[in-house]
């Protein structure tokens, strides 16, 4: 087990939200005195993805298959970009959506892959991973595993290039991208071409700033709450499958690229795996929108900033292709 600390020290400024996240949280109702039921969380995230999302983007294909997994089967949906050749073996990224491990699916992050799929003239497979707390850790890291695994050995089914395979999701997706990428690194046998993390959590024993107690989209309670349902047992939240800020090298990782949002309670923790995976011989990129917050880049409709965040997807992919 890795001897790294958690990291407690937050930024002295945070500068100013900006006004399409102002205007975003005036639109909010009032937290619950409580965190809602997993089943009334996932059910608010399927309402409000009309006003989150614009219509669908148009892609050339989608297609969903059933992976086996090591709790049952697992469901994917595989996207090839609008503009890409049908008899193209197309570089691919599996993505893991967000949501704490407790929330979101297939739908939740459909324009997002879409739109990544597009502009990165890609495919795409996103992930359907078992969530908490029916299934708390390590299912969902299991599945992503083994979902990865699958995309890698099926190559041919999915018209894609196994040697140009990439892991990306966002939140809890993030955490998941990443712990796939240790483990891979560390099983030896898919080499990946790169992991994008967007506002990802790597360090579940991490001290919140204070100042995300309330007036945000993710605020430290959900945070708390989150982690709480994923993985109960307070002892193995240091377990590098969970917490990848804990791992013993990140040496021989894949290039890393890492989005962080100014006004989330998961900023400083995704600064300081950044800055680990560049003291440890990583290339990385960052792409820090400081006047957002968590969750903005599946947001597009009311947080336009969502835009220049999935370019930055598809520029980095381009560049690892």
């Amino acid at each position: 087990m890795s001897t790294a600390t958690s990291p407690v020290r937050h930024r002295a400024d945070l500068g100013e939200m900006d006004a399409d996240s102002r205007a975003y949280m005036a639109l909010q109702p009032p937290p619950p005195a409580t965190p809602p039921s997993p089943e009334a969380a996932r059910e608010g995230m399927r309402r409000a993805r009309p006003f989150n999302q614009p219509d669908l983007p148009h892609v050339a294909c989608v297609r969903e298959y059933q992976v086996p997994g090591p709790g049952g089967t697992i469901p994917v949906r595989y996207y090839r970009g609008v503009s890409t050749l049908t008899d193209e073996a197309l570089p691919v990224q599996v993505y893991f959506h967000g949501g704490g491990w407790v929330i979101g699916d297939l739908d939740s992050h459909d324009w997002v892959c879409r739109a990544v799929a597009n502009a990165a003239n890609s495919a795409v497979v996103s992930v359907d991973y078992r969530l908490a707390p029916e299934n708390t850790f390590p299912a969902a890291y299991d599945d992503a595993v083994a979902a990865t695994k699958w995309v890698a050995a099926n190559a041919r089914l999915l018209n894609i290039d196994p040697s140009r395979i990439s892991v990306g999701g966002d939140s809890a997706g993030g955490n998941l991208a990443a712990t796939v990428a240790i483990a891979l690194r560390d099983e030896g046998k898919i080499k990946l071409r790169a992991q994008i993390l967007t506002y990802p959590i790597v360090d579940l024993t991490f001290e919140y700033d204070h100042r995300f107690e309330k007036g945000v989209a993710l605020n430290n309670g959900g945070m708390r709450d989150f982690i709480d349902k994923y993985v109960p047992d307070v002892s193995q939240r240091r377990d590098p499958r969970c917490s990848p800020l804990f791992a013993q090298t990140l040496k021989g990782l894949p290039p890393a690229l890492v989005i962080l949002a100014g006004y989330d309670p998961l900023y400083d923790e995704g600064e300081a795996y950044a800055a680990r995976l560049k003291n440890e011989g990583v290339a990385v990129t960052m792409s820090r929108y400081p006047g957002q917050m968590h969750g903005f880049v599946s947001r597009p409709k009311l947080l336009p900033k969502s835009l220049d965040a999935i370019a930055d997807i598809a520029n980095f992919m381009t560049a690892h292709q």
